[in-house]
């Protein structure tokens, strides 16, 4: 499966078990994978695969913002994108689609306009989850202030998180004054919402060694041999042999199958023996290997690769218990609200690092285009409403039988491997805690460019008796496409809600992360040069 294959909405019966009224949802950030769209490198044209593929229609009418010196003044004129590509004896040439076209035509990597597609209906269930369904989120909105919205910095990412948002909240549910929405994106030597190899020294050695392990036990095994019989007449002359580390390595094999197959169009599509299933299911098995296993048995492979990420999570779920502007609003200009929503456009990789370091079964597959994971946020009904700045922009999550409805999702479509190489190579260049009583909007945000005090960042076993009370009663939830995630280390007694192992107690979550949070991620980046890459002995994901 290579893209998202929606499941029906849930019945009433169903949304009462995931939101039991005995839980209030407080709190939601959802990582998404960016939807479908084309190979980031062109490959197997000797199978009469064209190179550039003509599903961009959105370059047909782009816009840049345009500055008058002389009134001071802005406009956005618009203008339409064509590529230029090497032609025979270097001579430049118009990129042309398989038909000859020359507008419509995607770059490397571009997410289509089915990925665009996707993304937006993505939006929609969301929309129909949080807004028709709980009525977590209001109908309309007047500014996006209650909302953390965040992308990696690469284009495919960032488009689709802006889908998505349109689908939460169209044109339709927005105040005509709406403003323009706050977009957080980091430079390339910061990102950790990915794993990011390129500007951490350390981590792209330890993935290095991982894949080389990978290769050692794959490449001359009979399942490398099955796919070799199948496709390797298709493989360029100069590295004829299919292996993890060919070329193309067998994960960018995966790539262009998988871009194909989830646009399915005869004009894009490979020779029938690259779709045969058996060789689908081993190159997946491998890949998965390959790029997250050192997630599953390496702690500083977790620290170094996703930890900052799942630490920046739960720094921001604890803000929000402790009613302070840690919850992610003091990145946020004019943020007034509470914050509700986390949204964040990333990609393949994050999405598998996340599971696989949580220990989820979830993560044996590659995960689909348009695939995202919802962290919920919840506490017990019993305790303290929040204050009443936040209380208006509160409801119960759970169903009320008078008004539920059951709303039509659309169907998403097709899913593929990651290459960040082409963007960074363009663009690299080489406490104490306040009140848990105050809210968000009566605290007073930090000096910017400091972060805002709070307990979110301070490990579990350093937390005094007061701090670590303030996290009972509160949950987390994991649903990766929908369907519950049961975290190992969660199921043990007193560590999960009573009768459902999938609702982590706060505390055990926290504990879990804390154990791969970084200290100094950029610091751990340049250590450990001559240190072992691959642990003797297995460090078990999803340990606390």
């Amino acid at each position: 499966m290579t893209s998202v294959q929606p499941r029906p909405p849930y019945t009433d019966a169903e949304l009462r078990q995931l939101y039991p009224p005995h839980l209030q949802l407080q709190f939601v950030q959802v990582l998404m994978r960016h939807g479908e769209r084309t190979p980031v490198n062109a490959r197997f044209e000797n199978t009469g695969l064209p190179p550039f593929w003509p599903y961009c229609g959105v370059v047909r009418r782009l816009s840049s913002a345009l500055l008058h010196p002389d009134s001071d003044t802005w406009t956005a004129p618009e203008w339409r994108r064509r590529l230029e590509a090497f032609g025979p004896n270097d001579n430049p040439i118009a990129a042309a689609g398989p038909g000859g076209e020359l507008d419509a035509i995607c770059d490397m990597g571009s997410l289509t306009d089915l990925g665009r597609t996707t993304t937006h209906d993505l939006g929609r269930r969301l929309r129909s989850l949080y807004v028709d369904r709980l009525g977590f989120l209001p109908q309309t909105i007047a500014d996006s202030d209650a909302f953390y919205l965040r992308s990696t910095p690469v284009p495919r990412a960032l488009e689709s998180l802006q889908q998505a948002f349109a689908g939460l909240y169209p044109p339709s549910a927005r105040a005509p004054s709406f403003p323009a929405p706050t977009i957080l994106i980091r430079s390339p030597p910061d990102e950790t919402l990915f794993p990011n190899e390129a500007h951490c020294r350390r981590f792209a050695r330890l993935a290095r060694a991982f894949a080389q392990r990978a290769a050692d036990r794959w490449n001359d095994s009979p399942e490398m041999a099955y796919l070799n019989k199948k496709l390797g007449k298709w493989m360029p002359p100069d590295s004829p042999v299919i292996a993890v580390d060919s070329r193309p390595r067998l994960s960018g094999i995966m790539d262009t199958i998988n871009a194909t197959r989830a646009h399915a169009r005869p004009e894009t599509t490979l020779p029938s023996e690259f779709y045969d299933p058996k060789a689908i299911d081993i190159i997946d098995r491998i890949a998965v290997e390959e790029w997250f296993a050192g997630y599953r048995e390496s702690n500083e492979y977790r620290t170094l690769g996703i930890g900052g990420l799942l630490a920046d999570m739960v720094g921001r779920m604890v803000g929000s218990v402790e009613g302070t502007a840690a919850d992610g609003a003091h990145e946020l200009p004019t943020q007034r609200h509470p914050l509700k929503m986390g949204l964040s456009g990333c990609h393949d990789t994050t999405l598998g690092a996340v599971l696989t370091s949580l220990g989820a079964s979830q993560a044996a597959k590659w995960p689909p285009f348009t695939s995202h994971i919802a962290l919920e946020l919840f506490r017990s009904a019993d305790l303290p409403a929040p204050s009443p700045a936040s209380a208006s922009a509160s409801a119960s999550a759970s169903p009320s039988s008078s008004d539920s409805t059951e709303p039509a999702i659309p169907e998403n479509s097709p899913a593929s491997r990651e290459s960040s190489g082409w963007f960074f190579s363009f663009f690299s260049s080489s406490s104490s805690s306040s009140s848990s009583s105050s809210s968000p909007s009566s605290s007073p945000k930090p000096t910017p460019g400091t972060p805002p005090l709070g307990i979110g960042r301070k490990p579990i076993d350093s937390l005094t008796p007061p701090e670590r009370q303030k996290l009972n009663g509160h949950y987390v939830r994991l649903r990766y496409n929908d369907e519950p995630v049961t975290i190992p280390a969660c199921k043990p007694a007193g560590k999960h809600l009573d009768g459902d192992e999938s609702f982590c107690t706060l505390e055990a979550f926290k504990s879990i992360v804390d154990k791969f949070t970084p200290t100094d991620w950029k610091q751990q980046c340049r250590a450990n040069k001559t240190a072992p890459v691959i642990p003797e002995k297995e460090e078990p994901a999803g340990s606390s």
